[in-house]
């Protein structure tokens, strides 16, 4: 049988190559035994807008059901931040989500979430993975089976995260500043909360459509010209926002139709909460974010710590410390006063209520972050390499054979996680496989938009030679 891993967030694999009914017993009975050898007696299910959600989660919570395991199963689709939270309001032991996240849509996967609403830690996931057994061959029980004996209840994970959400924003104040919102799911389990709670935005791609029309369901650029094109033909609309296929991840358009990459939205959550709302806390980013949060972080009088890429580590220094603001590169954000989990759709609400407290348009905003640290702007490519040719890259990185990027000297390298070629004026390059796809991301820092471009040219032309 094929070894089940893990990678960056959870378990992901091509449906019916991988990823098959067999396959996921076999990961839900892991996940079964590690619970009972740490006392935990309850798990919360849920399952985003992917091929075969449904069935995947109710299989899982029949494998539980079998090791005498109580299960909060959702009904419906529902996004990662609502299992996560959920997990915490029924005081259960852990989460499981059947979700591949922003994956293309031949992908699906299973995420662990634990008792504290955010990503299982890594220790603990390896744990699972060894309990993972080669066969399942349980007898299951039918999930009306379970219900009859009090081991199966269904839950309203979605209502119970709206209802958090008004606990924990100023409605009136964000209605009131009339912000007129575009707002595109990418198909995904955002669409519901978000219809519900601004009911006047426009909606793009908020049906169900478990095949995401071919296209990954990432809130990159790249894949929202739709969303980028409509507020350019809809002068009224202020602000665009996105949500991956599990609405944990977040893109974002200012008034013009202009991308905002997370490393701005980082920035912006920063200064809401440190500068307009008084929070003070720990600053918790990964490798691949811009060291302007660094910046600004000093110039708060913040502490901050650097991780590898992956939100689980950002969780990590949550679950233990005051941290303010959290996150990654891929659009992956956690602010203080919510559970230690990205949340795509939380985050919109935070940027949300800055500009509504403060009536200032997002490209005023970002004005303000560059007066504190000064402009810059950031790129990704994703190089789809033969494995081959991806680890003679990896290798020659590992060697310190790039000296330069055609004009741009390499001047300091910095390892955490990937390798990252500083190029001196606020520059740099960096280069990392994907530990979930068979993909090299190459990103890039400049002082503009252009000169990003212009370095990763120069570093496709190096990487490719």
């Amino acid at each position: 049988m094929t070894k089940i891993k893990f990678g960056t967030d959870g378990w992901r694999a091509i449906i019916a190559d991988d990823y098959t009914l067999d396959n996921v017993k076999r990961v839900a009975e892991g996940t079964a035994r590690w619970m009972k050898k740490h006392h935990e007696s309850q798990a919360v299910v849920g399952f985003d807008t992917r091929f075969g959600g449904q069935l995947f989660a109710e299989t899982t919570a029949r494998v539980l059901g079998a090791y005498g395991i109580r299960v909060k199963l959702a009904r419906a689709f529902v996004s990662t931040p609502m299992v996560s939270l959920g997990v915490v309001k029924t005081g259960s032991g852990l989460g499981i989500v059947i979700t591949a996240s922003h994956n293309p849509p031949s992908y699906n996967g299973y995420k662990l979430k634990s008792r504290l609403g955010g990503p299982m830690v890594p220790a603990q996931v390896a744990e699972v993975e060894d309990e993972v057994p080669e066969t399942c061959t349980l007898e299951l029980p039918t999930l009306e089976e379970m219900e009859a004996g009090g081991l199966l209840e269904y839950v309203g994970l979605e209502r119970m995260y709206l209802e958090h959400i008004r606990e924990n924003f100023d409605l009136d104040a964000i209605r009131r500043a009339n912000i007129a919102i575009a707002y595109d799911a990418m198909y995904g389990a955002g669409q519901n909360a978000m219809r519900q709670l601004f009911p006047n935005a426009a909606l793009l791609h908020c049906d169900y459509n478990p095949s995401f029309k071919g296209q990954a369901p990432e809130p990159i650029h790249r894949n929202l010209g739709e969303l980028s094109a409509y507020i350019k033909a809809h002068p009224e609309i202020q602000l665009g926002l996105a949500n991956d296929g599990d609405a944990d991840r977040i893109g974002m358009y200012d008034a013009d139709g202009n991308f905002v990459d997370s490393h701005h939205i980082l920035l912006l959550l920063l200064l809401y909460m440190r500068k307009y709302k008084n929070e003070t806390g720990k600053v918790a980013i990964t490798f691949s974010v811009t060291e302007k949060m660094q910046e600004m972080s000093r110039q708060f009088g913040l502490e901050w710590e650097v991780t590898p890429i992956g939100f689980k580590y950002i969780a990590e220094i949550m679950a233990r410390e005051d941290v303010i603001v959290g996150g990654e590169e891929s659009g992956g954000l956690a602010v203080k006063g919510h559970i230690p989990e990205r949340d795509g759709i939380w985050i919109g609400m935070v940027i949300l209520e800055f500009m509504a407290k403060t009536g200032k348009t997002l490209r005023s905003l970002i004005q303000e972050v560059y007066d504190m640290v000064g402009p810059f702007a950031f790129d990704r490519d994703d190089l789809h390499l033969t494995e081959d040719k991806k680890q003679a890259i990896i290798k020659a990185c590992r060697e310190n054979a790039y000296t330069s990027f055609g004009p741009f000297k390499v001047e300091s390298v910095e390892t955490i996680d990937g390798f990252k070629f500083i190029l001196g004026g606020g520059r740099w390059v960096m280069v990392r496989a994907s530990g979930t796809e068979p993909v090299l991301r190459v990103y890039a820092q400049a002082t503009n938009a252009e000169e990003a471009r212009d370095v990763l040219d120069a570093a496709h032309a190096t990487l490719l030679a």
